[in-house]
């Protein structure tokens, strides 16, 4: 499979066209989990899927690596969207997609592969096992928690709510109820874009035209709340008609549910109507948790938990039962096949993907925001997070087209064009407000087995992606969102690869270490600090191996002493120095050969020229094979390994003071 280095783009169109259409069916439902899994609208991830076809595939450095949203960015985007908020995902992909620009042109792509690979497979592990965690919740279709540790702890909450066998009931029952839920999702997008209105709103009007402005402004808000109240309060009686058959305890709580979230958007209406804005934006976010807890009562978590399990049973059969010809069809594909076709046959009351009619319209603009929201932004935590953004998706790139270069004969990777294709896809994505970008292990290798040999292929990939959104997105909404989350369940599962650990083992057993702490660090702080502190670990190690120090100490009569010394004498292991010199009594002879150190700093040098003072004022004597540190650290002479060289044991002087 060598890609034409020399025939142009199209001299393996064949191929090329071929690959591109399996690697577009593997990056489908890819982009769409992972944007349900950041917390972001599913146009979010779509946009940079496109991106990463059309622009960066035409720019990289890798000719067959694929780019796309990622899996292992996941848990920095959720940080961005809980604490920030989603209206600065744009501007943090920016910052990040600037600095891998600036990088690439420093010829700076190298220095990002210099990562333990302990860290790496600490990393990768403790993102899968944040995903694994988040996304278990999402397959049932519950909301995933605060952070990675309270997802974890809940899991059994989750597994609870799945277990039951579900009741099927009629199937007029269920079409209603299915419409009911997409209803209610529709009005919480509705009350979101009026929340977003309002925050924008706050603050403004220091002029005559902007006071007109926000006059303006909330006449059109008024109005849009109002339709939504007076939907809204139809709700109950339709609840009593389709659910008459039902447990009154199960209705009496659906009927709670809407009533309270009547009352929390009649009080946003009227908080706009007299223009009380110092208390809206409470009323807004009173109302907007309202309809999600409302929706909650219409969701069914045991079918959403059955679709999910479904999908993880034809991902694992497909893996392994799968015939050889028909191996090039995606396993996630066929889940979504599967999965779709069930829920839709049965009209199942589970959380369907949602899908604007426009791209753009489902994803947040940064030159949208006002002059007073940019003004505001915390942009220090803001260039944070995006120069974390640039590192982290950097260095899974370049990992990821050093894994890829392995699987193909064709031309190696040009890291410093990758960087800076990297670089331009991600100040698109985040110009249009969409998911930031790495290179993608699992398209990518989708690549290179599918034929591709030309980075024709990853380009006519972006191009399927679009056409297939533009044209058929209506084909997309029937996708359940618990299949897409039991995709990213199993695929948090397979970065936590246990094979790694093994041949970490098999190296060294203190890389193991570091492998397990930077998985816990992230998993129990954040993505930055775990990786830091793996890098630390895995620096400390390195420092200390390579200060390693083997102390032979020898009392051979009664007046002889013998020391020898191999390997680094630094001051790390002067404390270990000072022991053996301890041990030596005070009117003996002490010989220290140091033939065979490699490294000798001031430090323990200076040490036993002050010993050797206090020694001879003891009665003792202090002699060392000066000719062998001569010849190391002096003449450049090569390092003995073994036996001084006979001159070097003949040239034996006394050292004096």
């Amino acid at each position: 499979m060598k890609p034409s280095a020399d025939g142009g783009l199209f001299s393996h169109w064949k191929s090329d066209f071929l690959a591109s259409i399996v690697v577009f069916l593997v990056a489908l439902p890819l982009c769409m989990g992972i944007a349900i899994a950041s917390g972001v609208p599913v146009a979010a991830g779509l946009i940079t899927g496109i991106i990463g076809g059309l622009v960066v595939g035409a720019l990289a450095g890798s000719p067959l690596q694929v780019s796309g949203p990622a899996a292992g960015l996941t848990v920095i985007i959720i940080e961005v969207v809980q604490q920030l908020g989603l209206p600065y995902l744009g501007i943090v992909v920016l910052i990040g997609g600037l600095l891998q620009l600036v990088a690439g042109c420093f010829k700076l792509g190298k220095w990002f592969r210099a990562v333990s690979p302990a860290v790496i497979h600490g990393m990768l592990a403790g993102i899968g096992v944040l995903i694994f965690a988040s996304q278990f919740h999402v397959m049932v279709d519950d909301s995933p928690k605060r952070n990675g540790l309270e997802n974890i702890l809940t899991l059994p909450s989750a597994i609870a709510k799945g277990l039951p066998w579900p009741e099927l009931g009629s199937a007029e029952q269920r079409q209603w109820q299915t419409q009911a839920v997409r209803q209610v999702g529709q009005w919480h997008e509705v009350q979101e874009e009026i929340r977003e209105a309002v925050d924008e709103t706050i603050g403004k009007a220091p002029t005559p035209e902007e006071a007109n402005w926000e006059t303006i402004t909330l006449v059109s808000l008024t109005t849009k709340q109002s339709a939504l109240l007076s939907d809204l309060e139809k709700l109950p009686a339709d609840l009593s008609a389709h659910w008459s058959q039902s447990s009154a305890r199960q209705l009496e709580r659906r009927q709670t549910a809407a009533t309270q979230a009547i009352a929390a958007v009649r009080q946003a209406l009227a908080d706009l109507e007299v223009g009380r804005l110092d208390h809206a934006r409470t009323s807004q976010d009173e109302a907007e948790a309202a309809l999600v807890v409302l929706r909650g009562t219409l969701k069914n978590h045991d079918w959403a938990a059955k679709i999910g399990l479904l999908t993880i049973i034809v991902l694992i059969a497909w893996q392994l039962l799968a015939p050889q010809k028909l191996r090039l069809i995606p396993g996630p594909l066929l889940a979504v096949v599967v999965a779709t076709l069930v829920s839709a046959g049965f009209a199942l009351p589970v959380l369907y993907v949602e899908l604007p009619d426009s791209l753009l319209a489902g994803v947040h603009l940064p030159w949208n925001l006002s002059t007073e929201v940019l003004r505001d932004a915390p942009w220090a935590k803001l260039l944070q997070t995006g120069a974390v953004i640039a590192l982290v998706a950097s260095a899974e790139t370049l990992l990821c087209a050093s894994a890829v270069d392995k699987m193909h004969s064709g031309p190696r990777t040009q890291y410093n064009r990758e960087l800076m294709a990297q670089g331009v896809g991600n100040s698109i994505c985040g110009m249009l407000g969409a998911l930031p970008m790495t290179g993608v292990i699992v398209r990518s290798s989708a690549n290179v087995l599918a034929g591709g040999k030309t980075r024709l292929s990853a380009f006519l990939h972006g191009v399927w992606l679009l056409v297939f959104v533009v044209g058929l997105g209506t084909l997309l909404r029937l996708i359940p969102t618990s299949c897409l989350a039991a995709i990213l369940v199993y695929t948090g599962y397979r970065l936590i690869n246990f094979k790694d650990i093994k041949n970490l083992y098999q190296h060294d057993k203190g890389e193991v270490m570091v492998y397990f702490v930077t998985l816990f660090s992230i998993v129990l702080t954040d993505l930055l600090t775990g990786v830091l502190t793996g890098v630390f670990l895995s620096a400390l190690r390195l420092l200390l191996q390579f200060s390693n120090l083997e102390i032979d100490l020898k009392h051979v009569n009664k007046t002889r002493w013998e020391l020898r010394l191999q390997g680094a004498a630094t001051f790390l292991r002067l404390p270990n120095l000072v022991a053996a010199l301890d041990q030596v009594s005070p009117e003996a002879h002490l010989h220290v050969y140091l033939d065979d150190l490699t490294y000798i700093d001031h430090a323990c040098f200076e040490l036993l020229m002050n010993w050797e003072k206090q020694h001879q004022a003891t009665g003792g004597q202090l002699i060392i094979d000066w000719s062998a540190l001569h010849y190391h650290f002096r003449q450049h002479r090569p390092v003995h390994n073994s036996t001084p060289s006979p001159k070097a044991t003949k040239e034996t002087v006394e050292v004096e003071s």
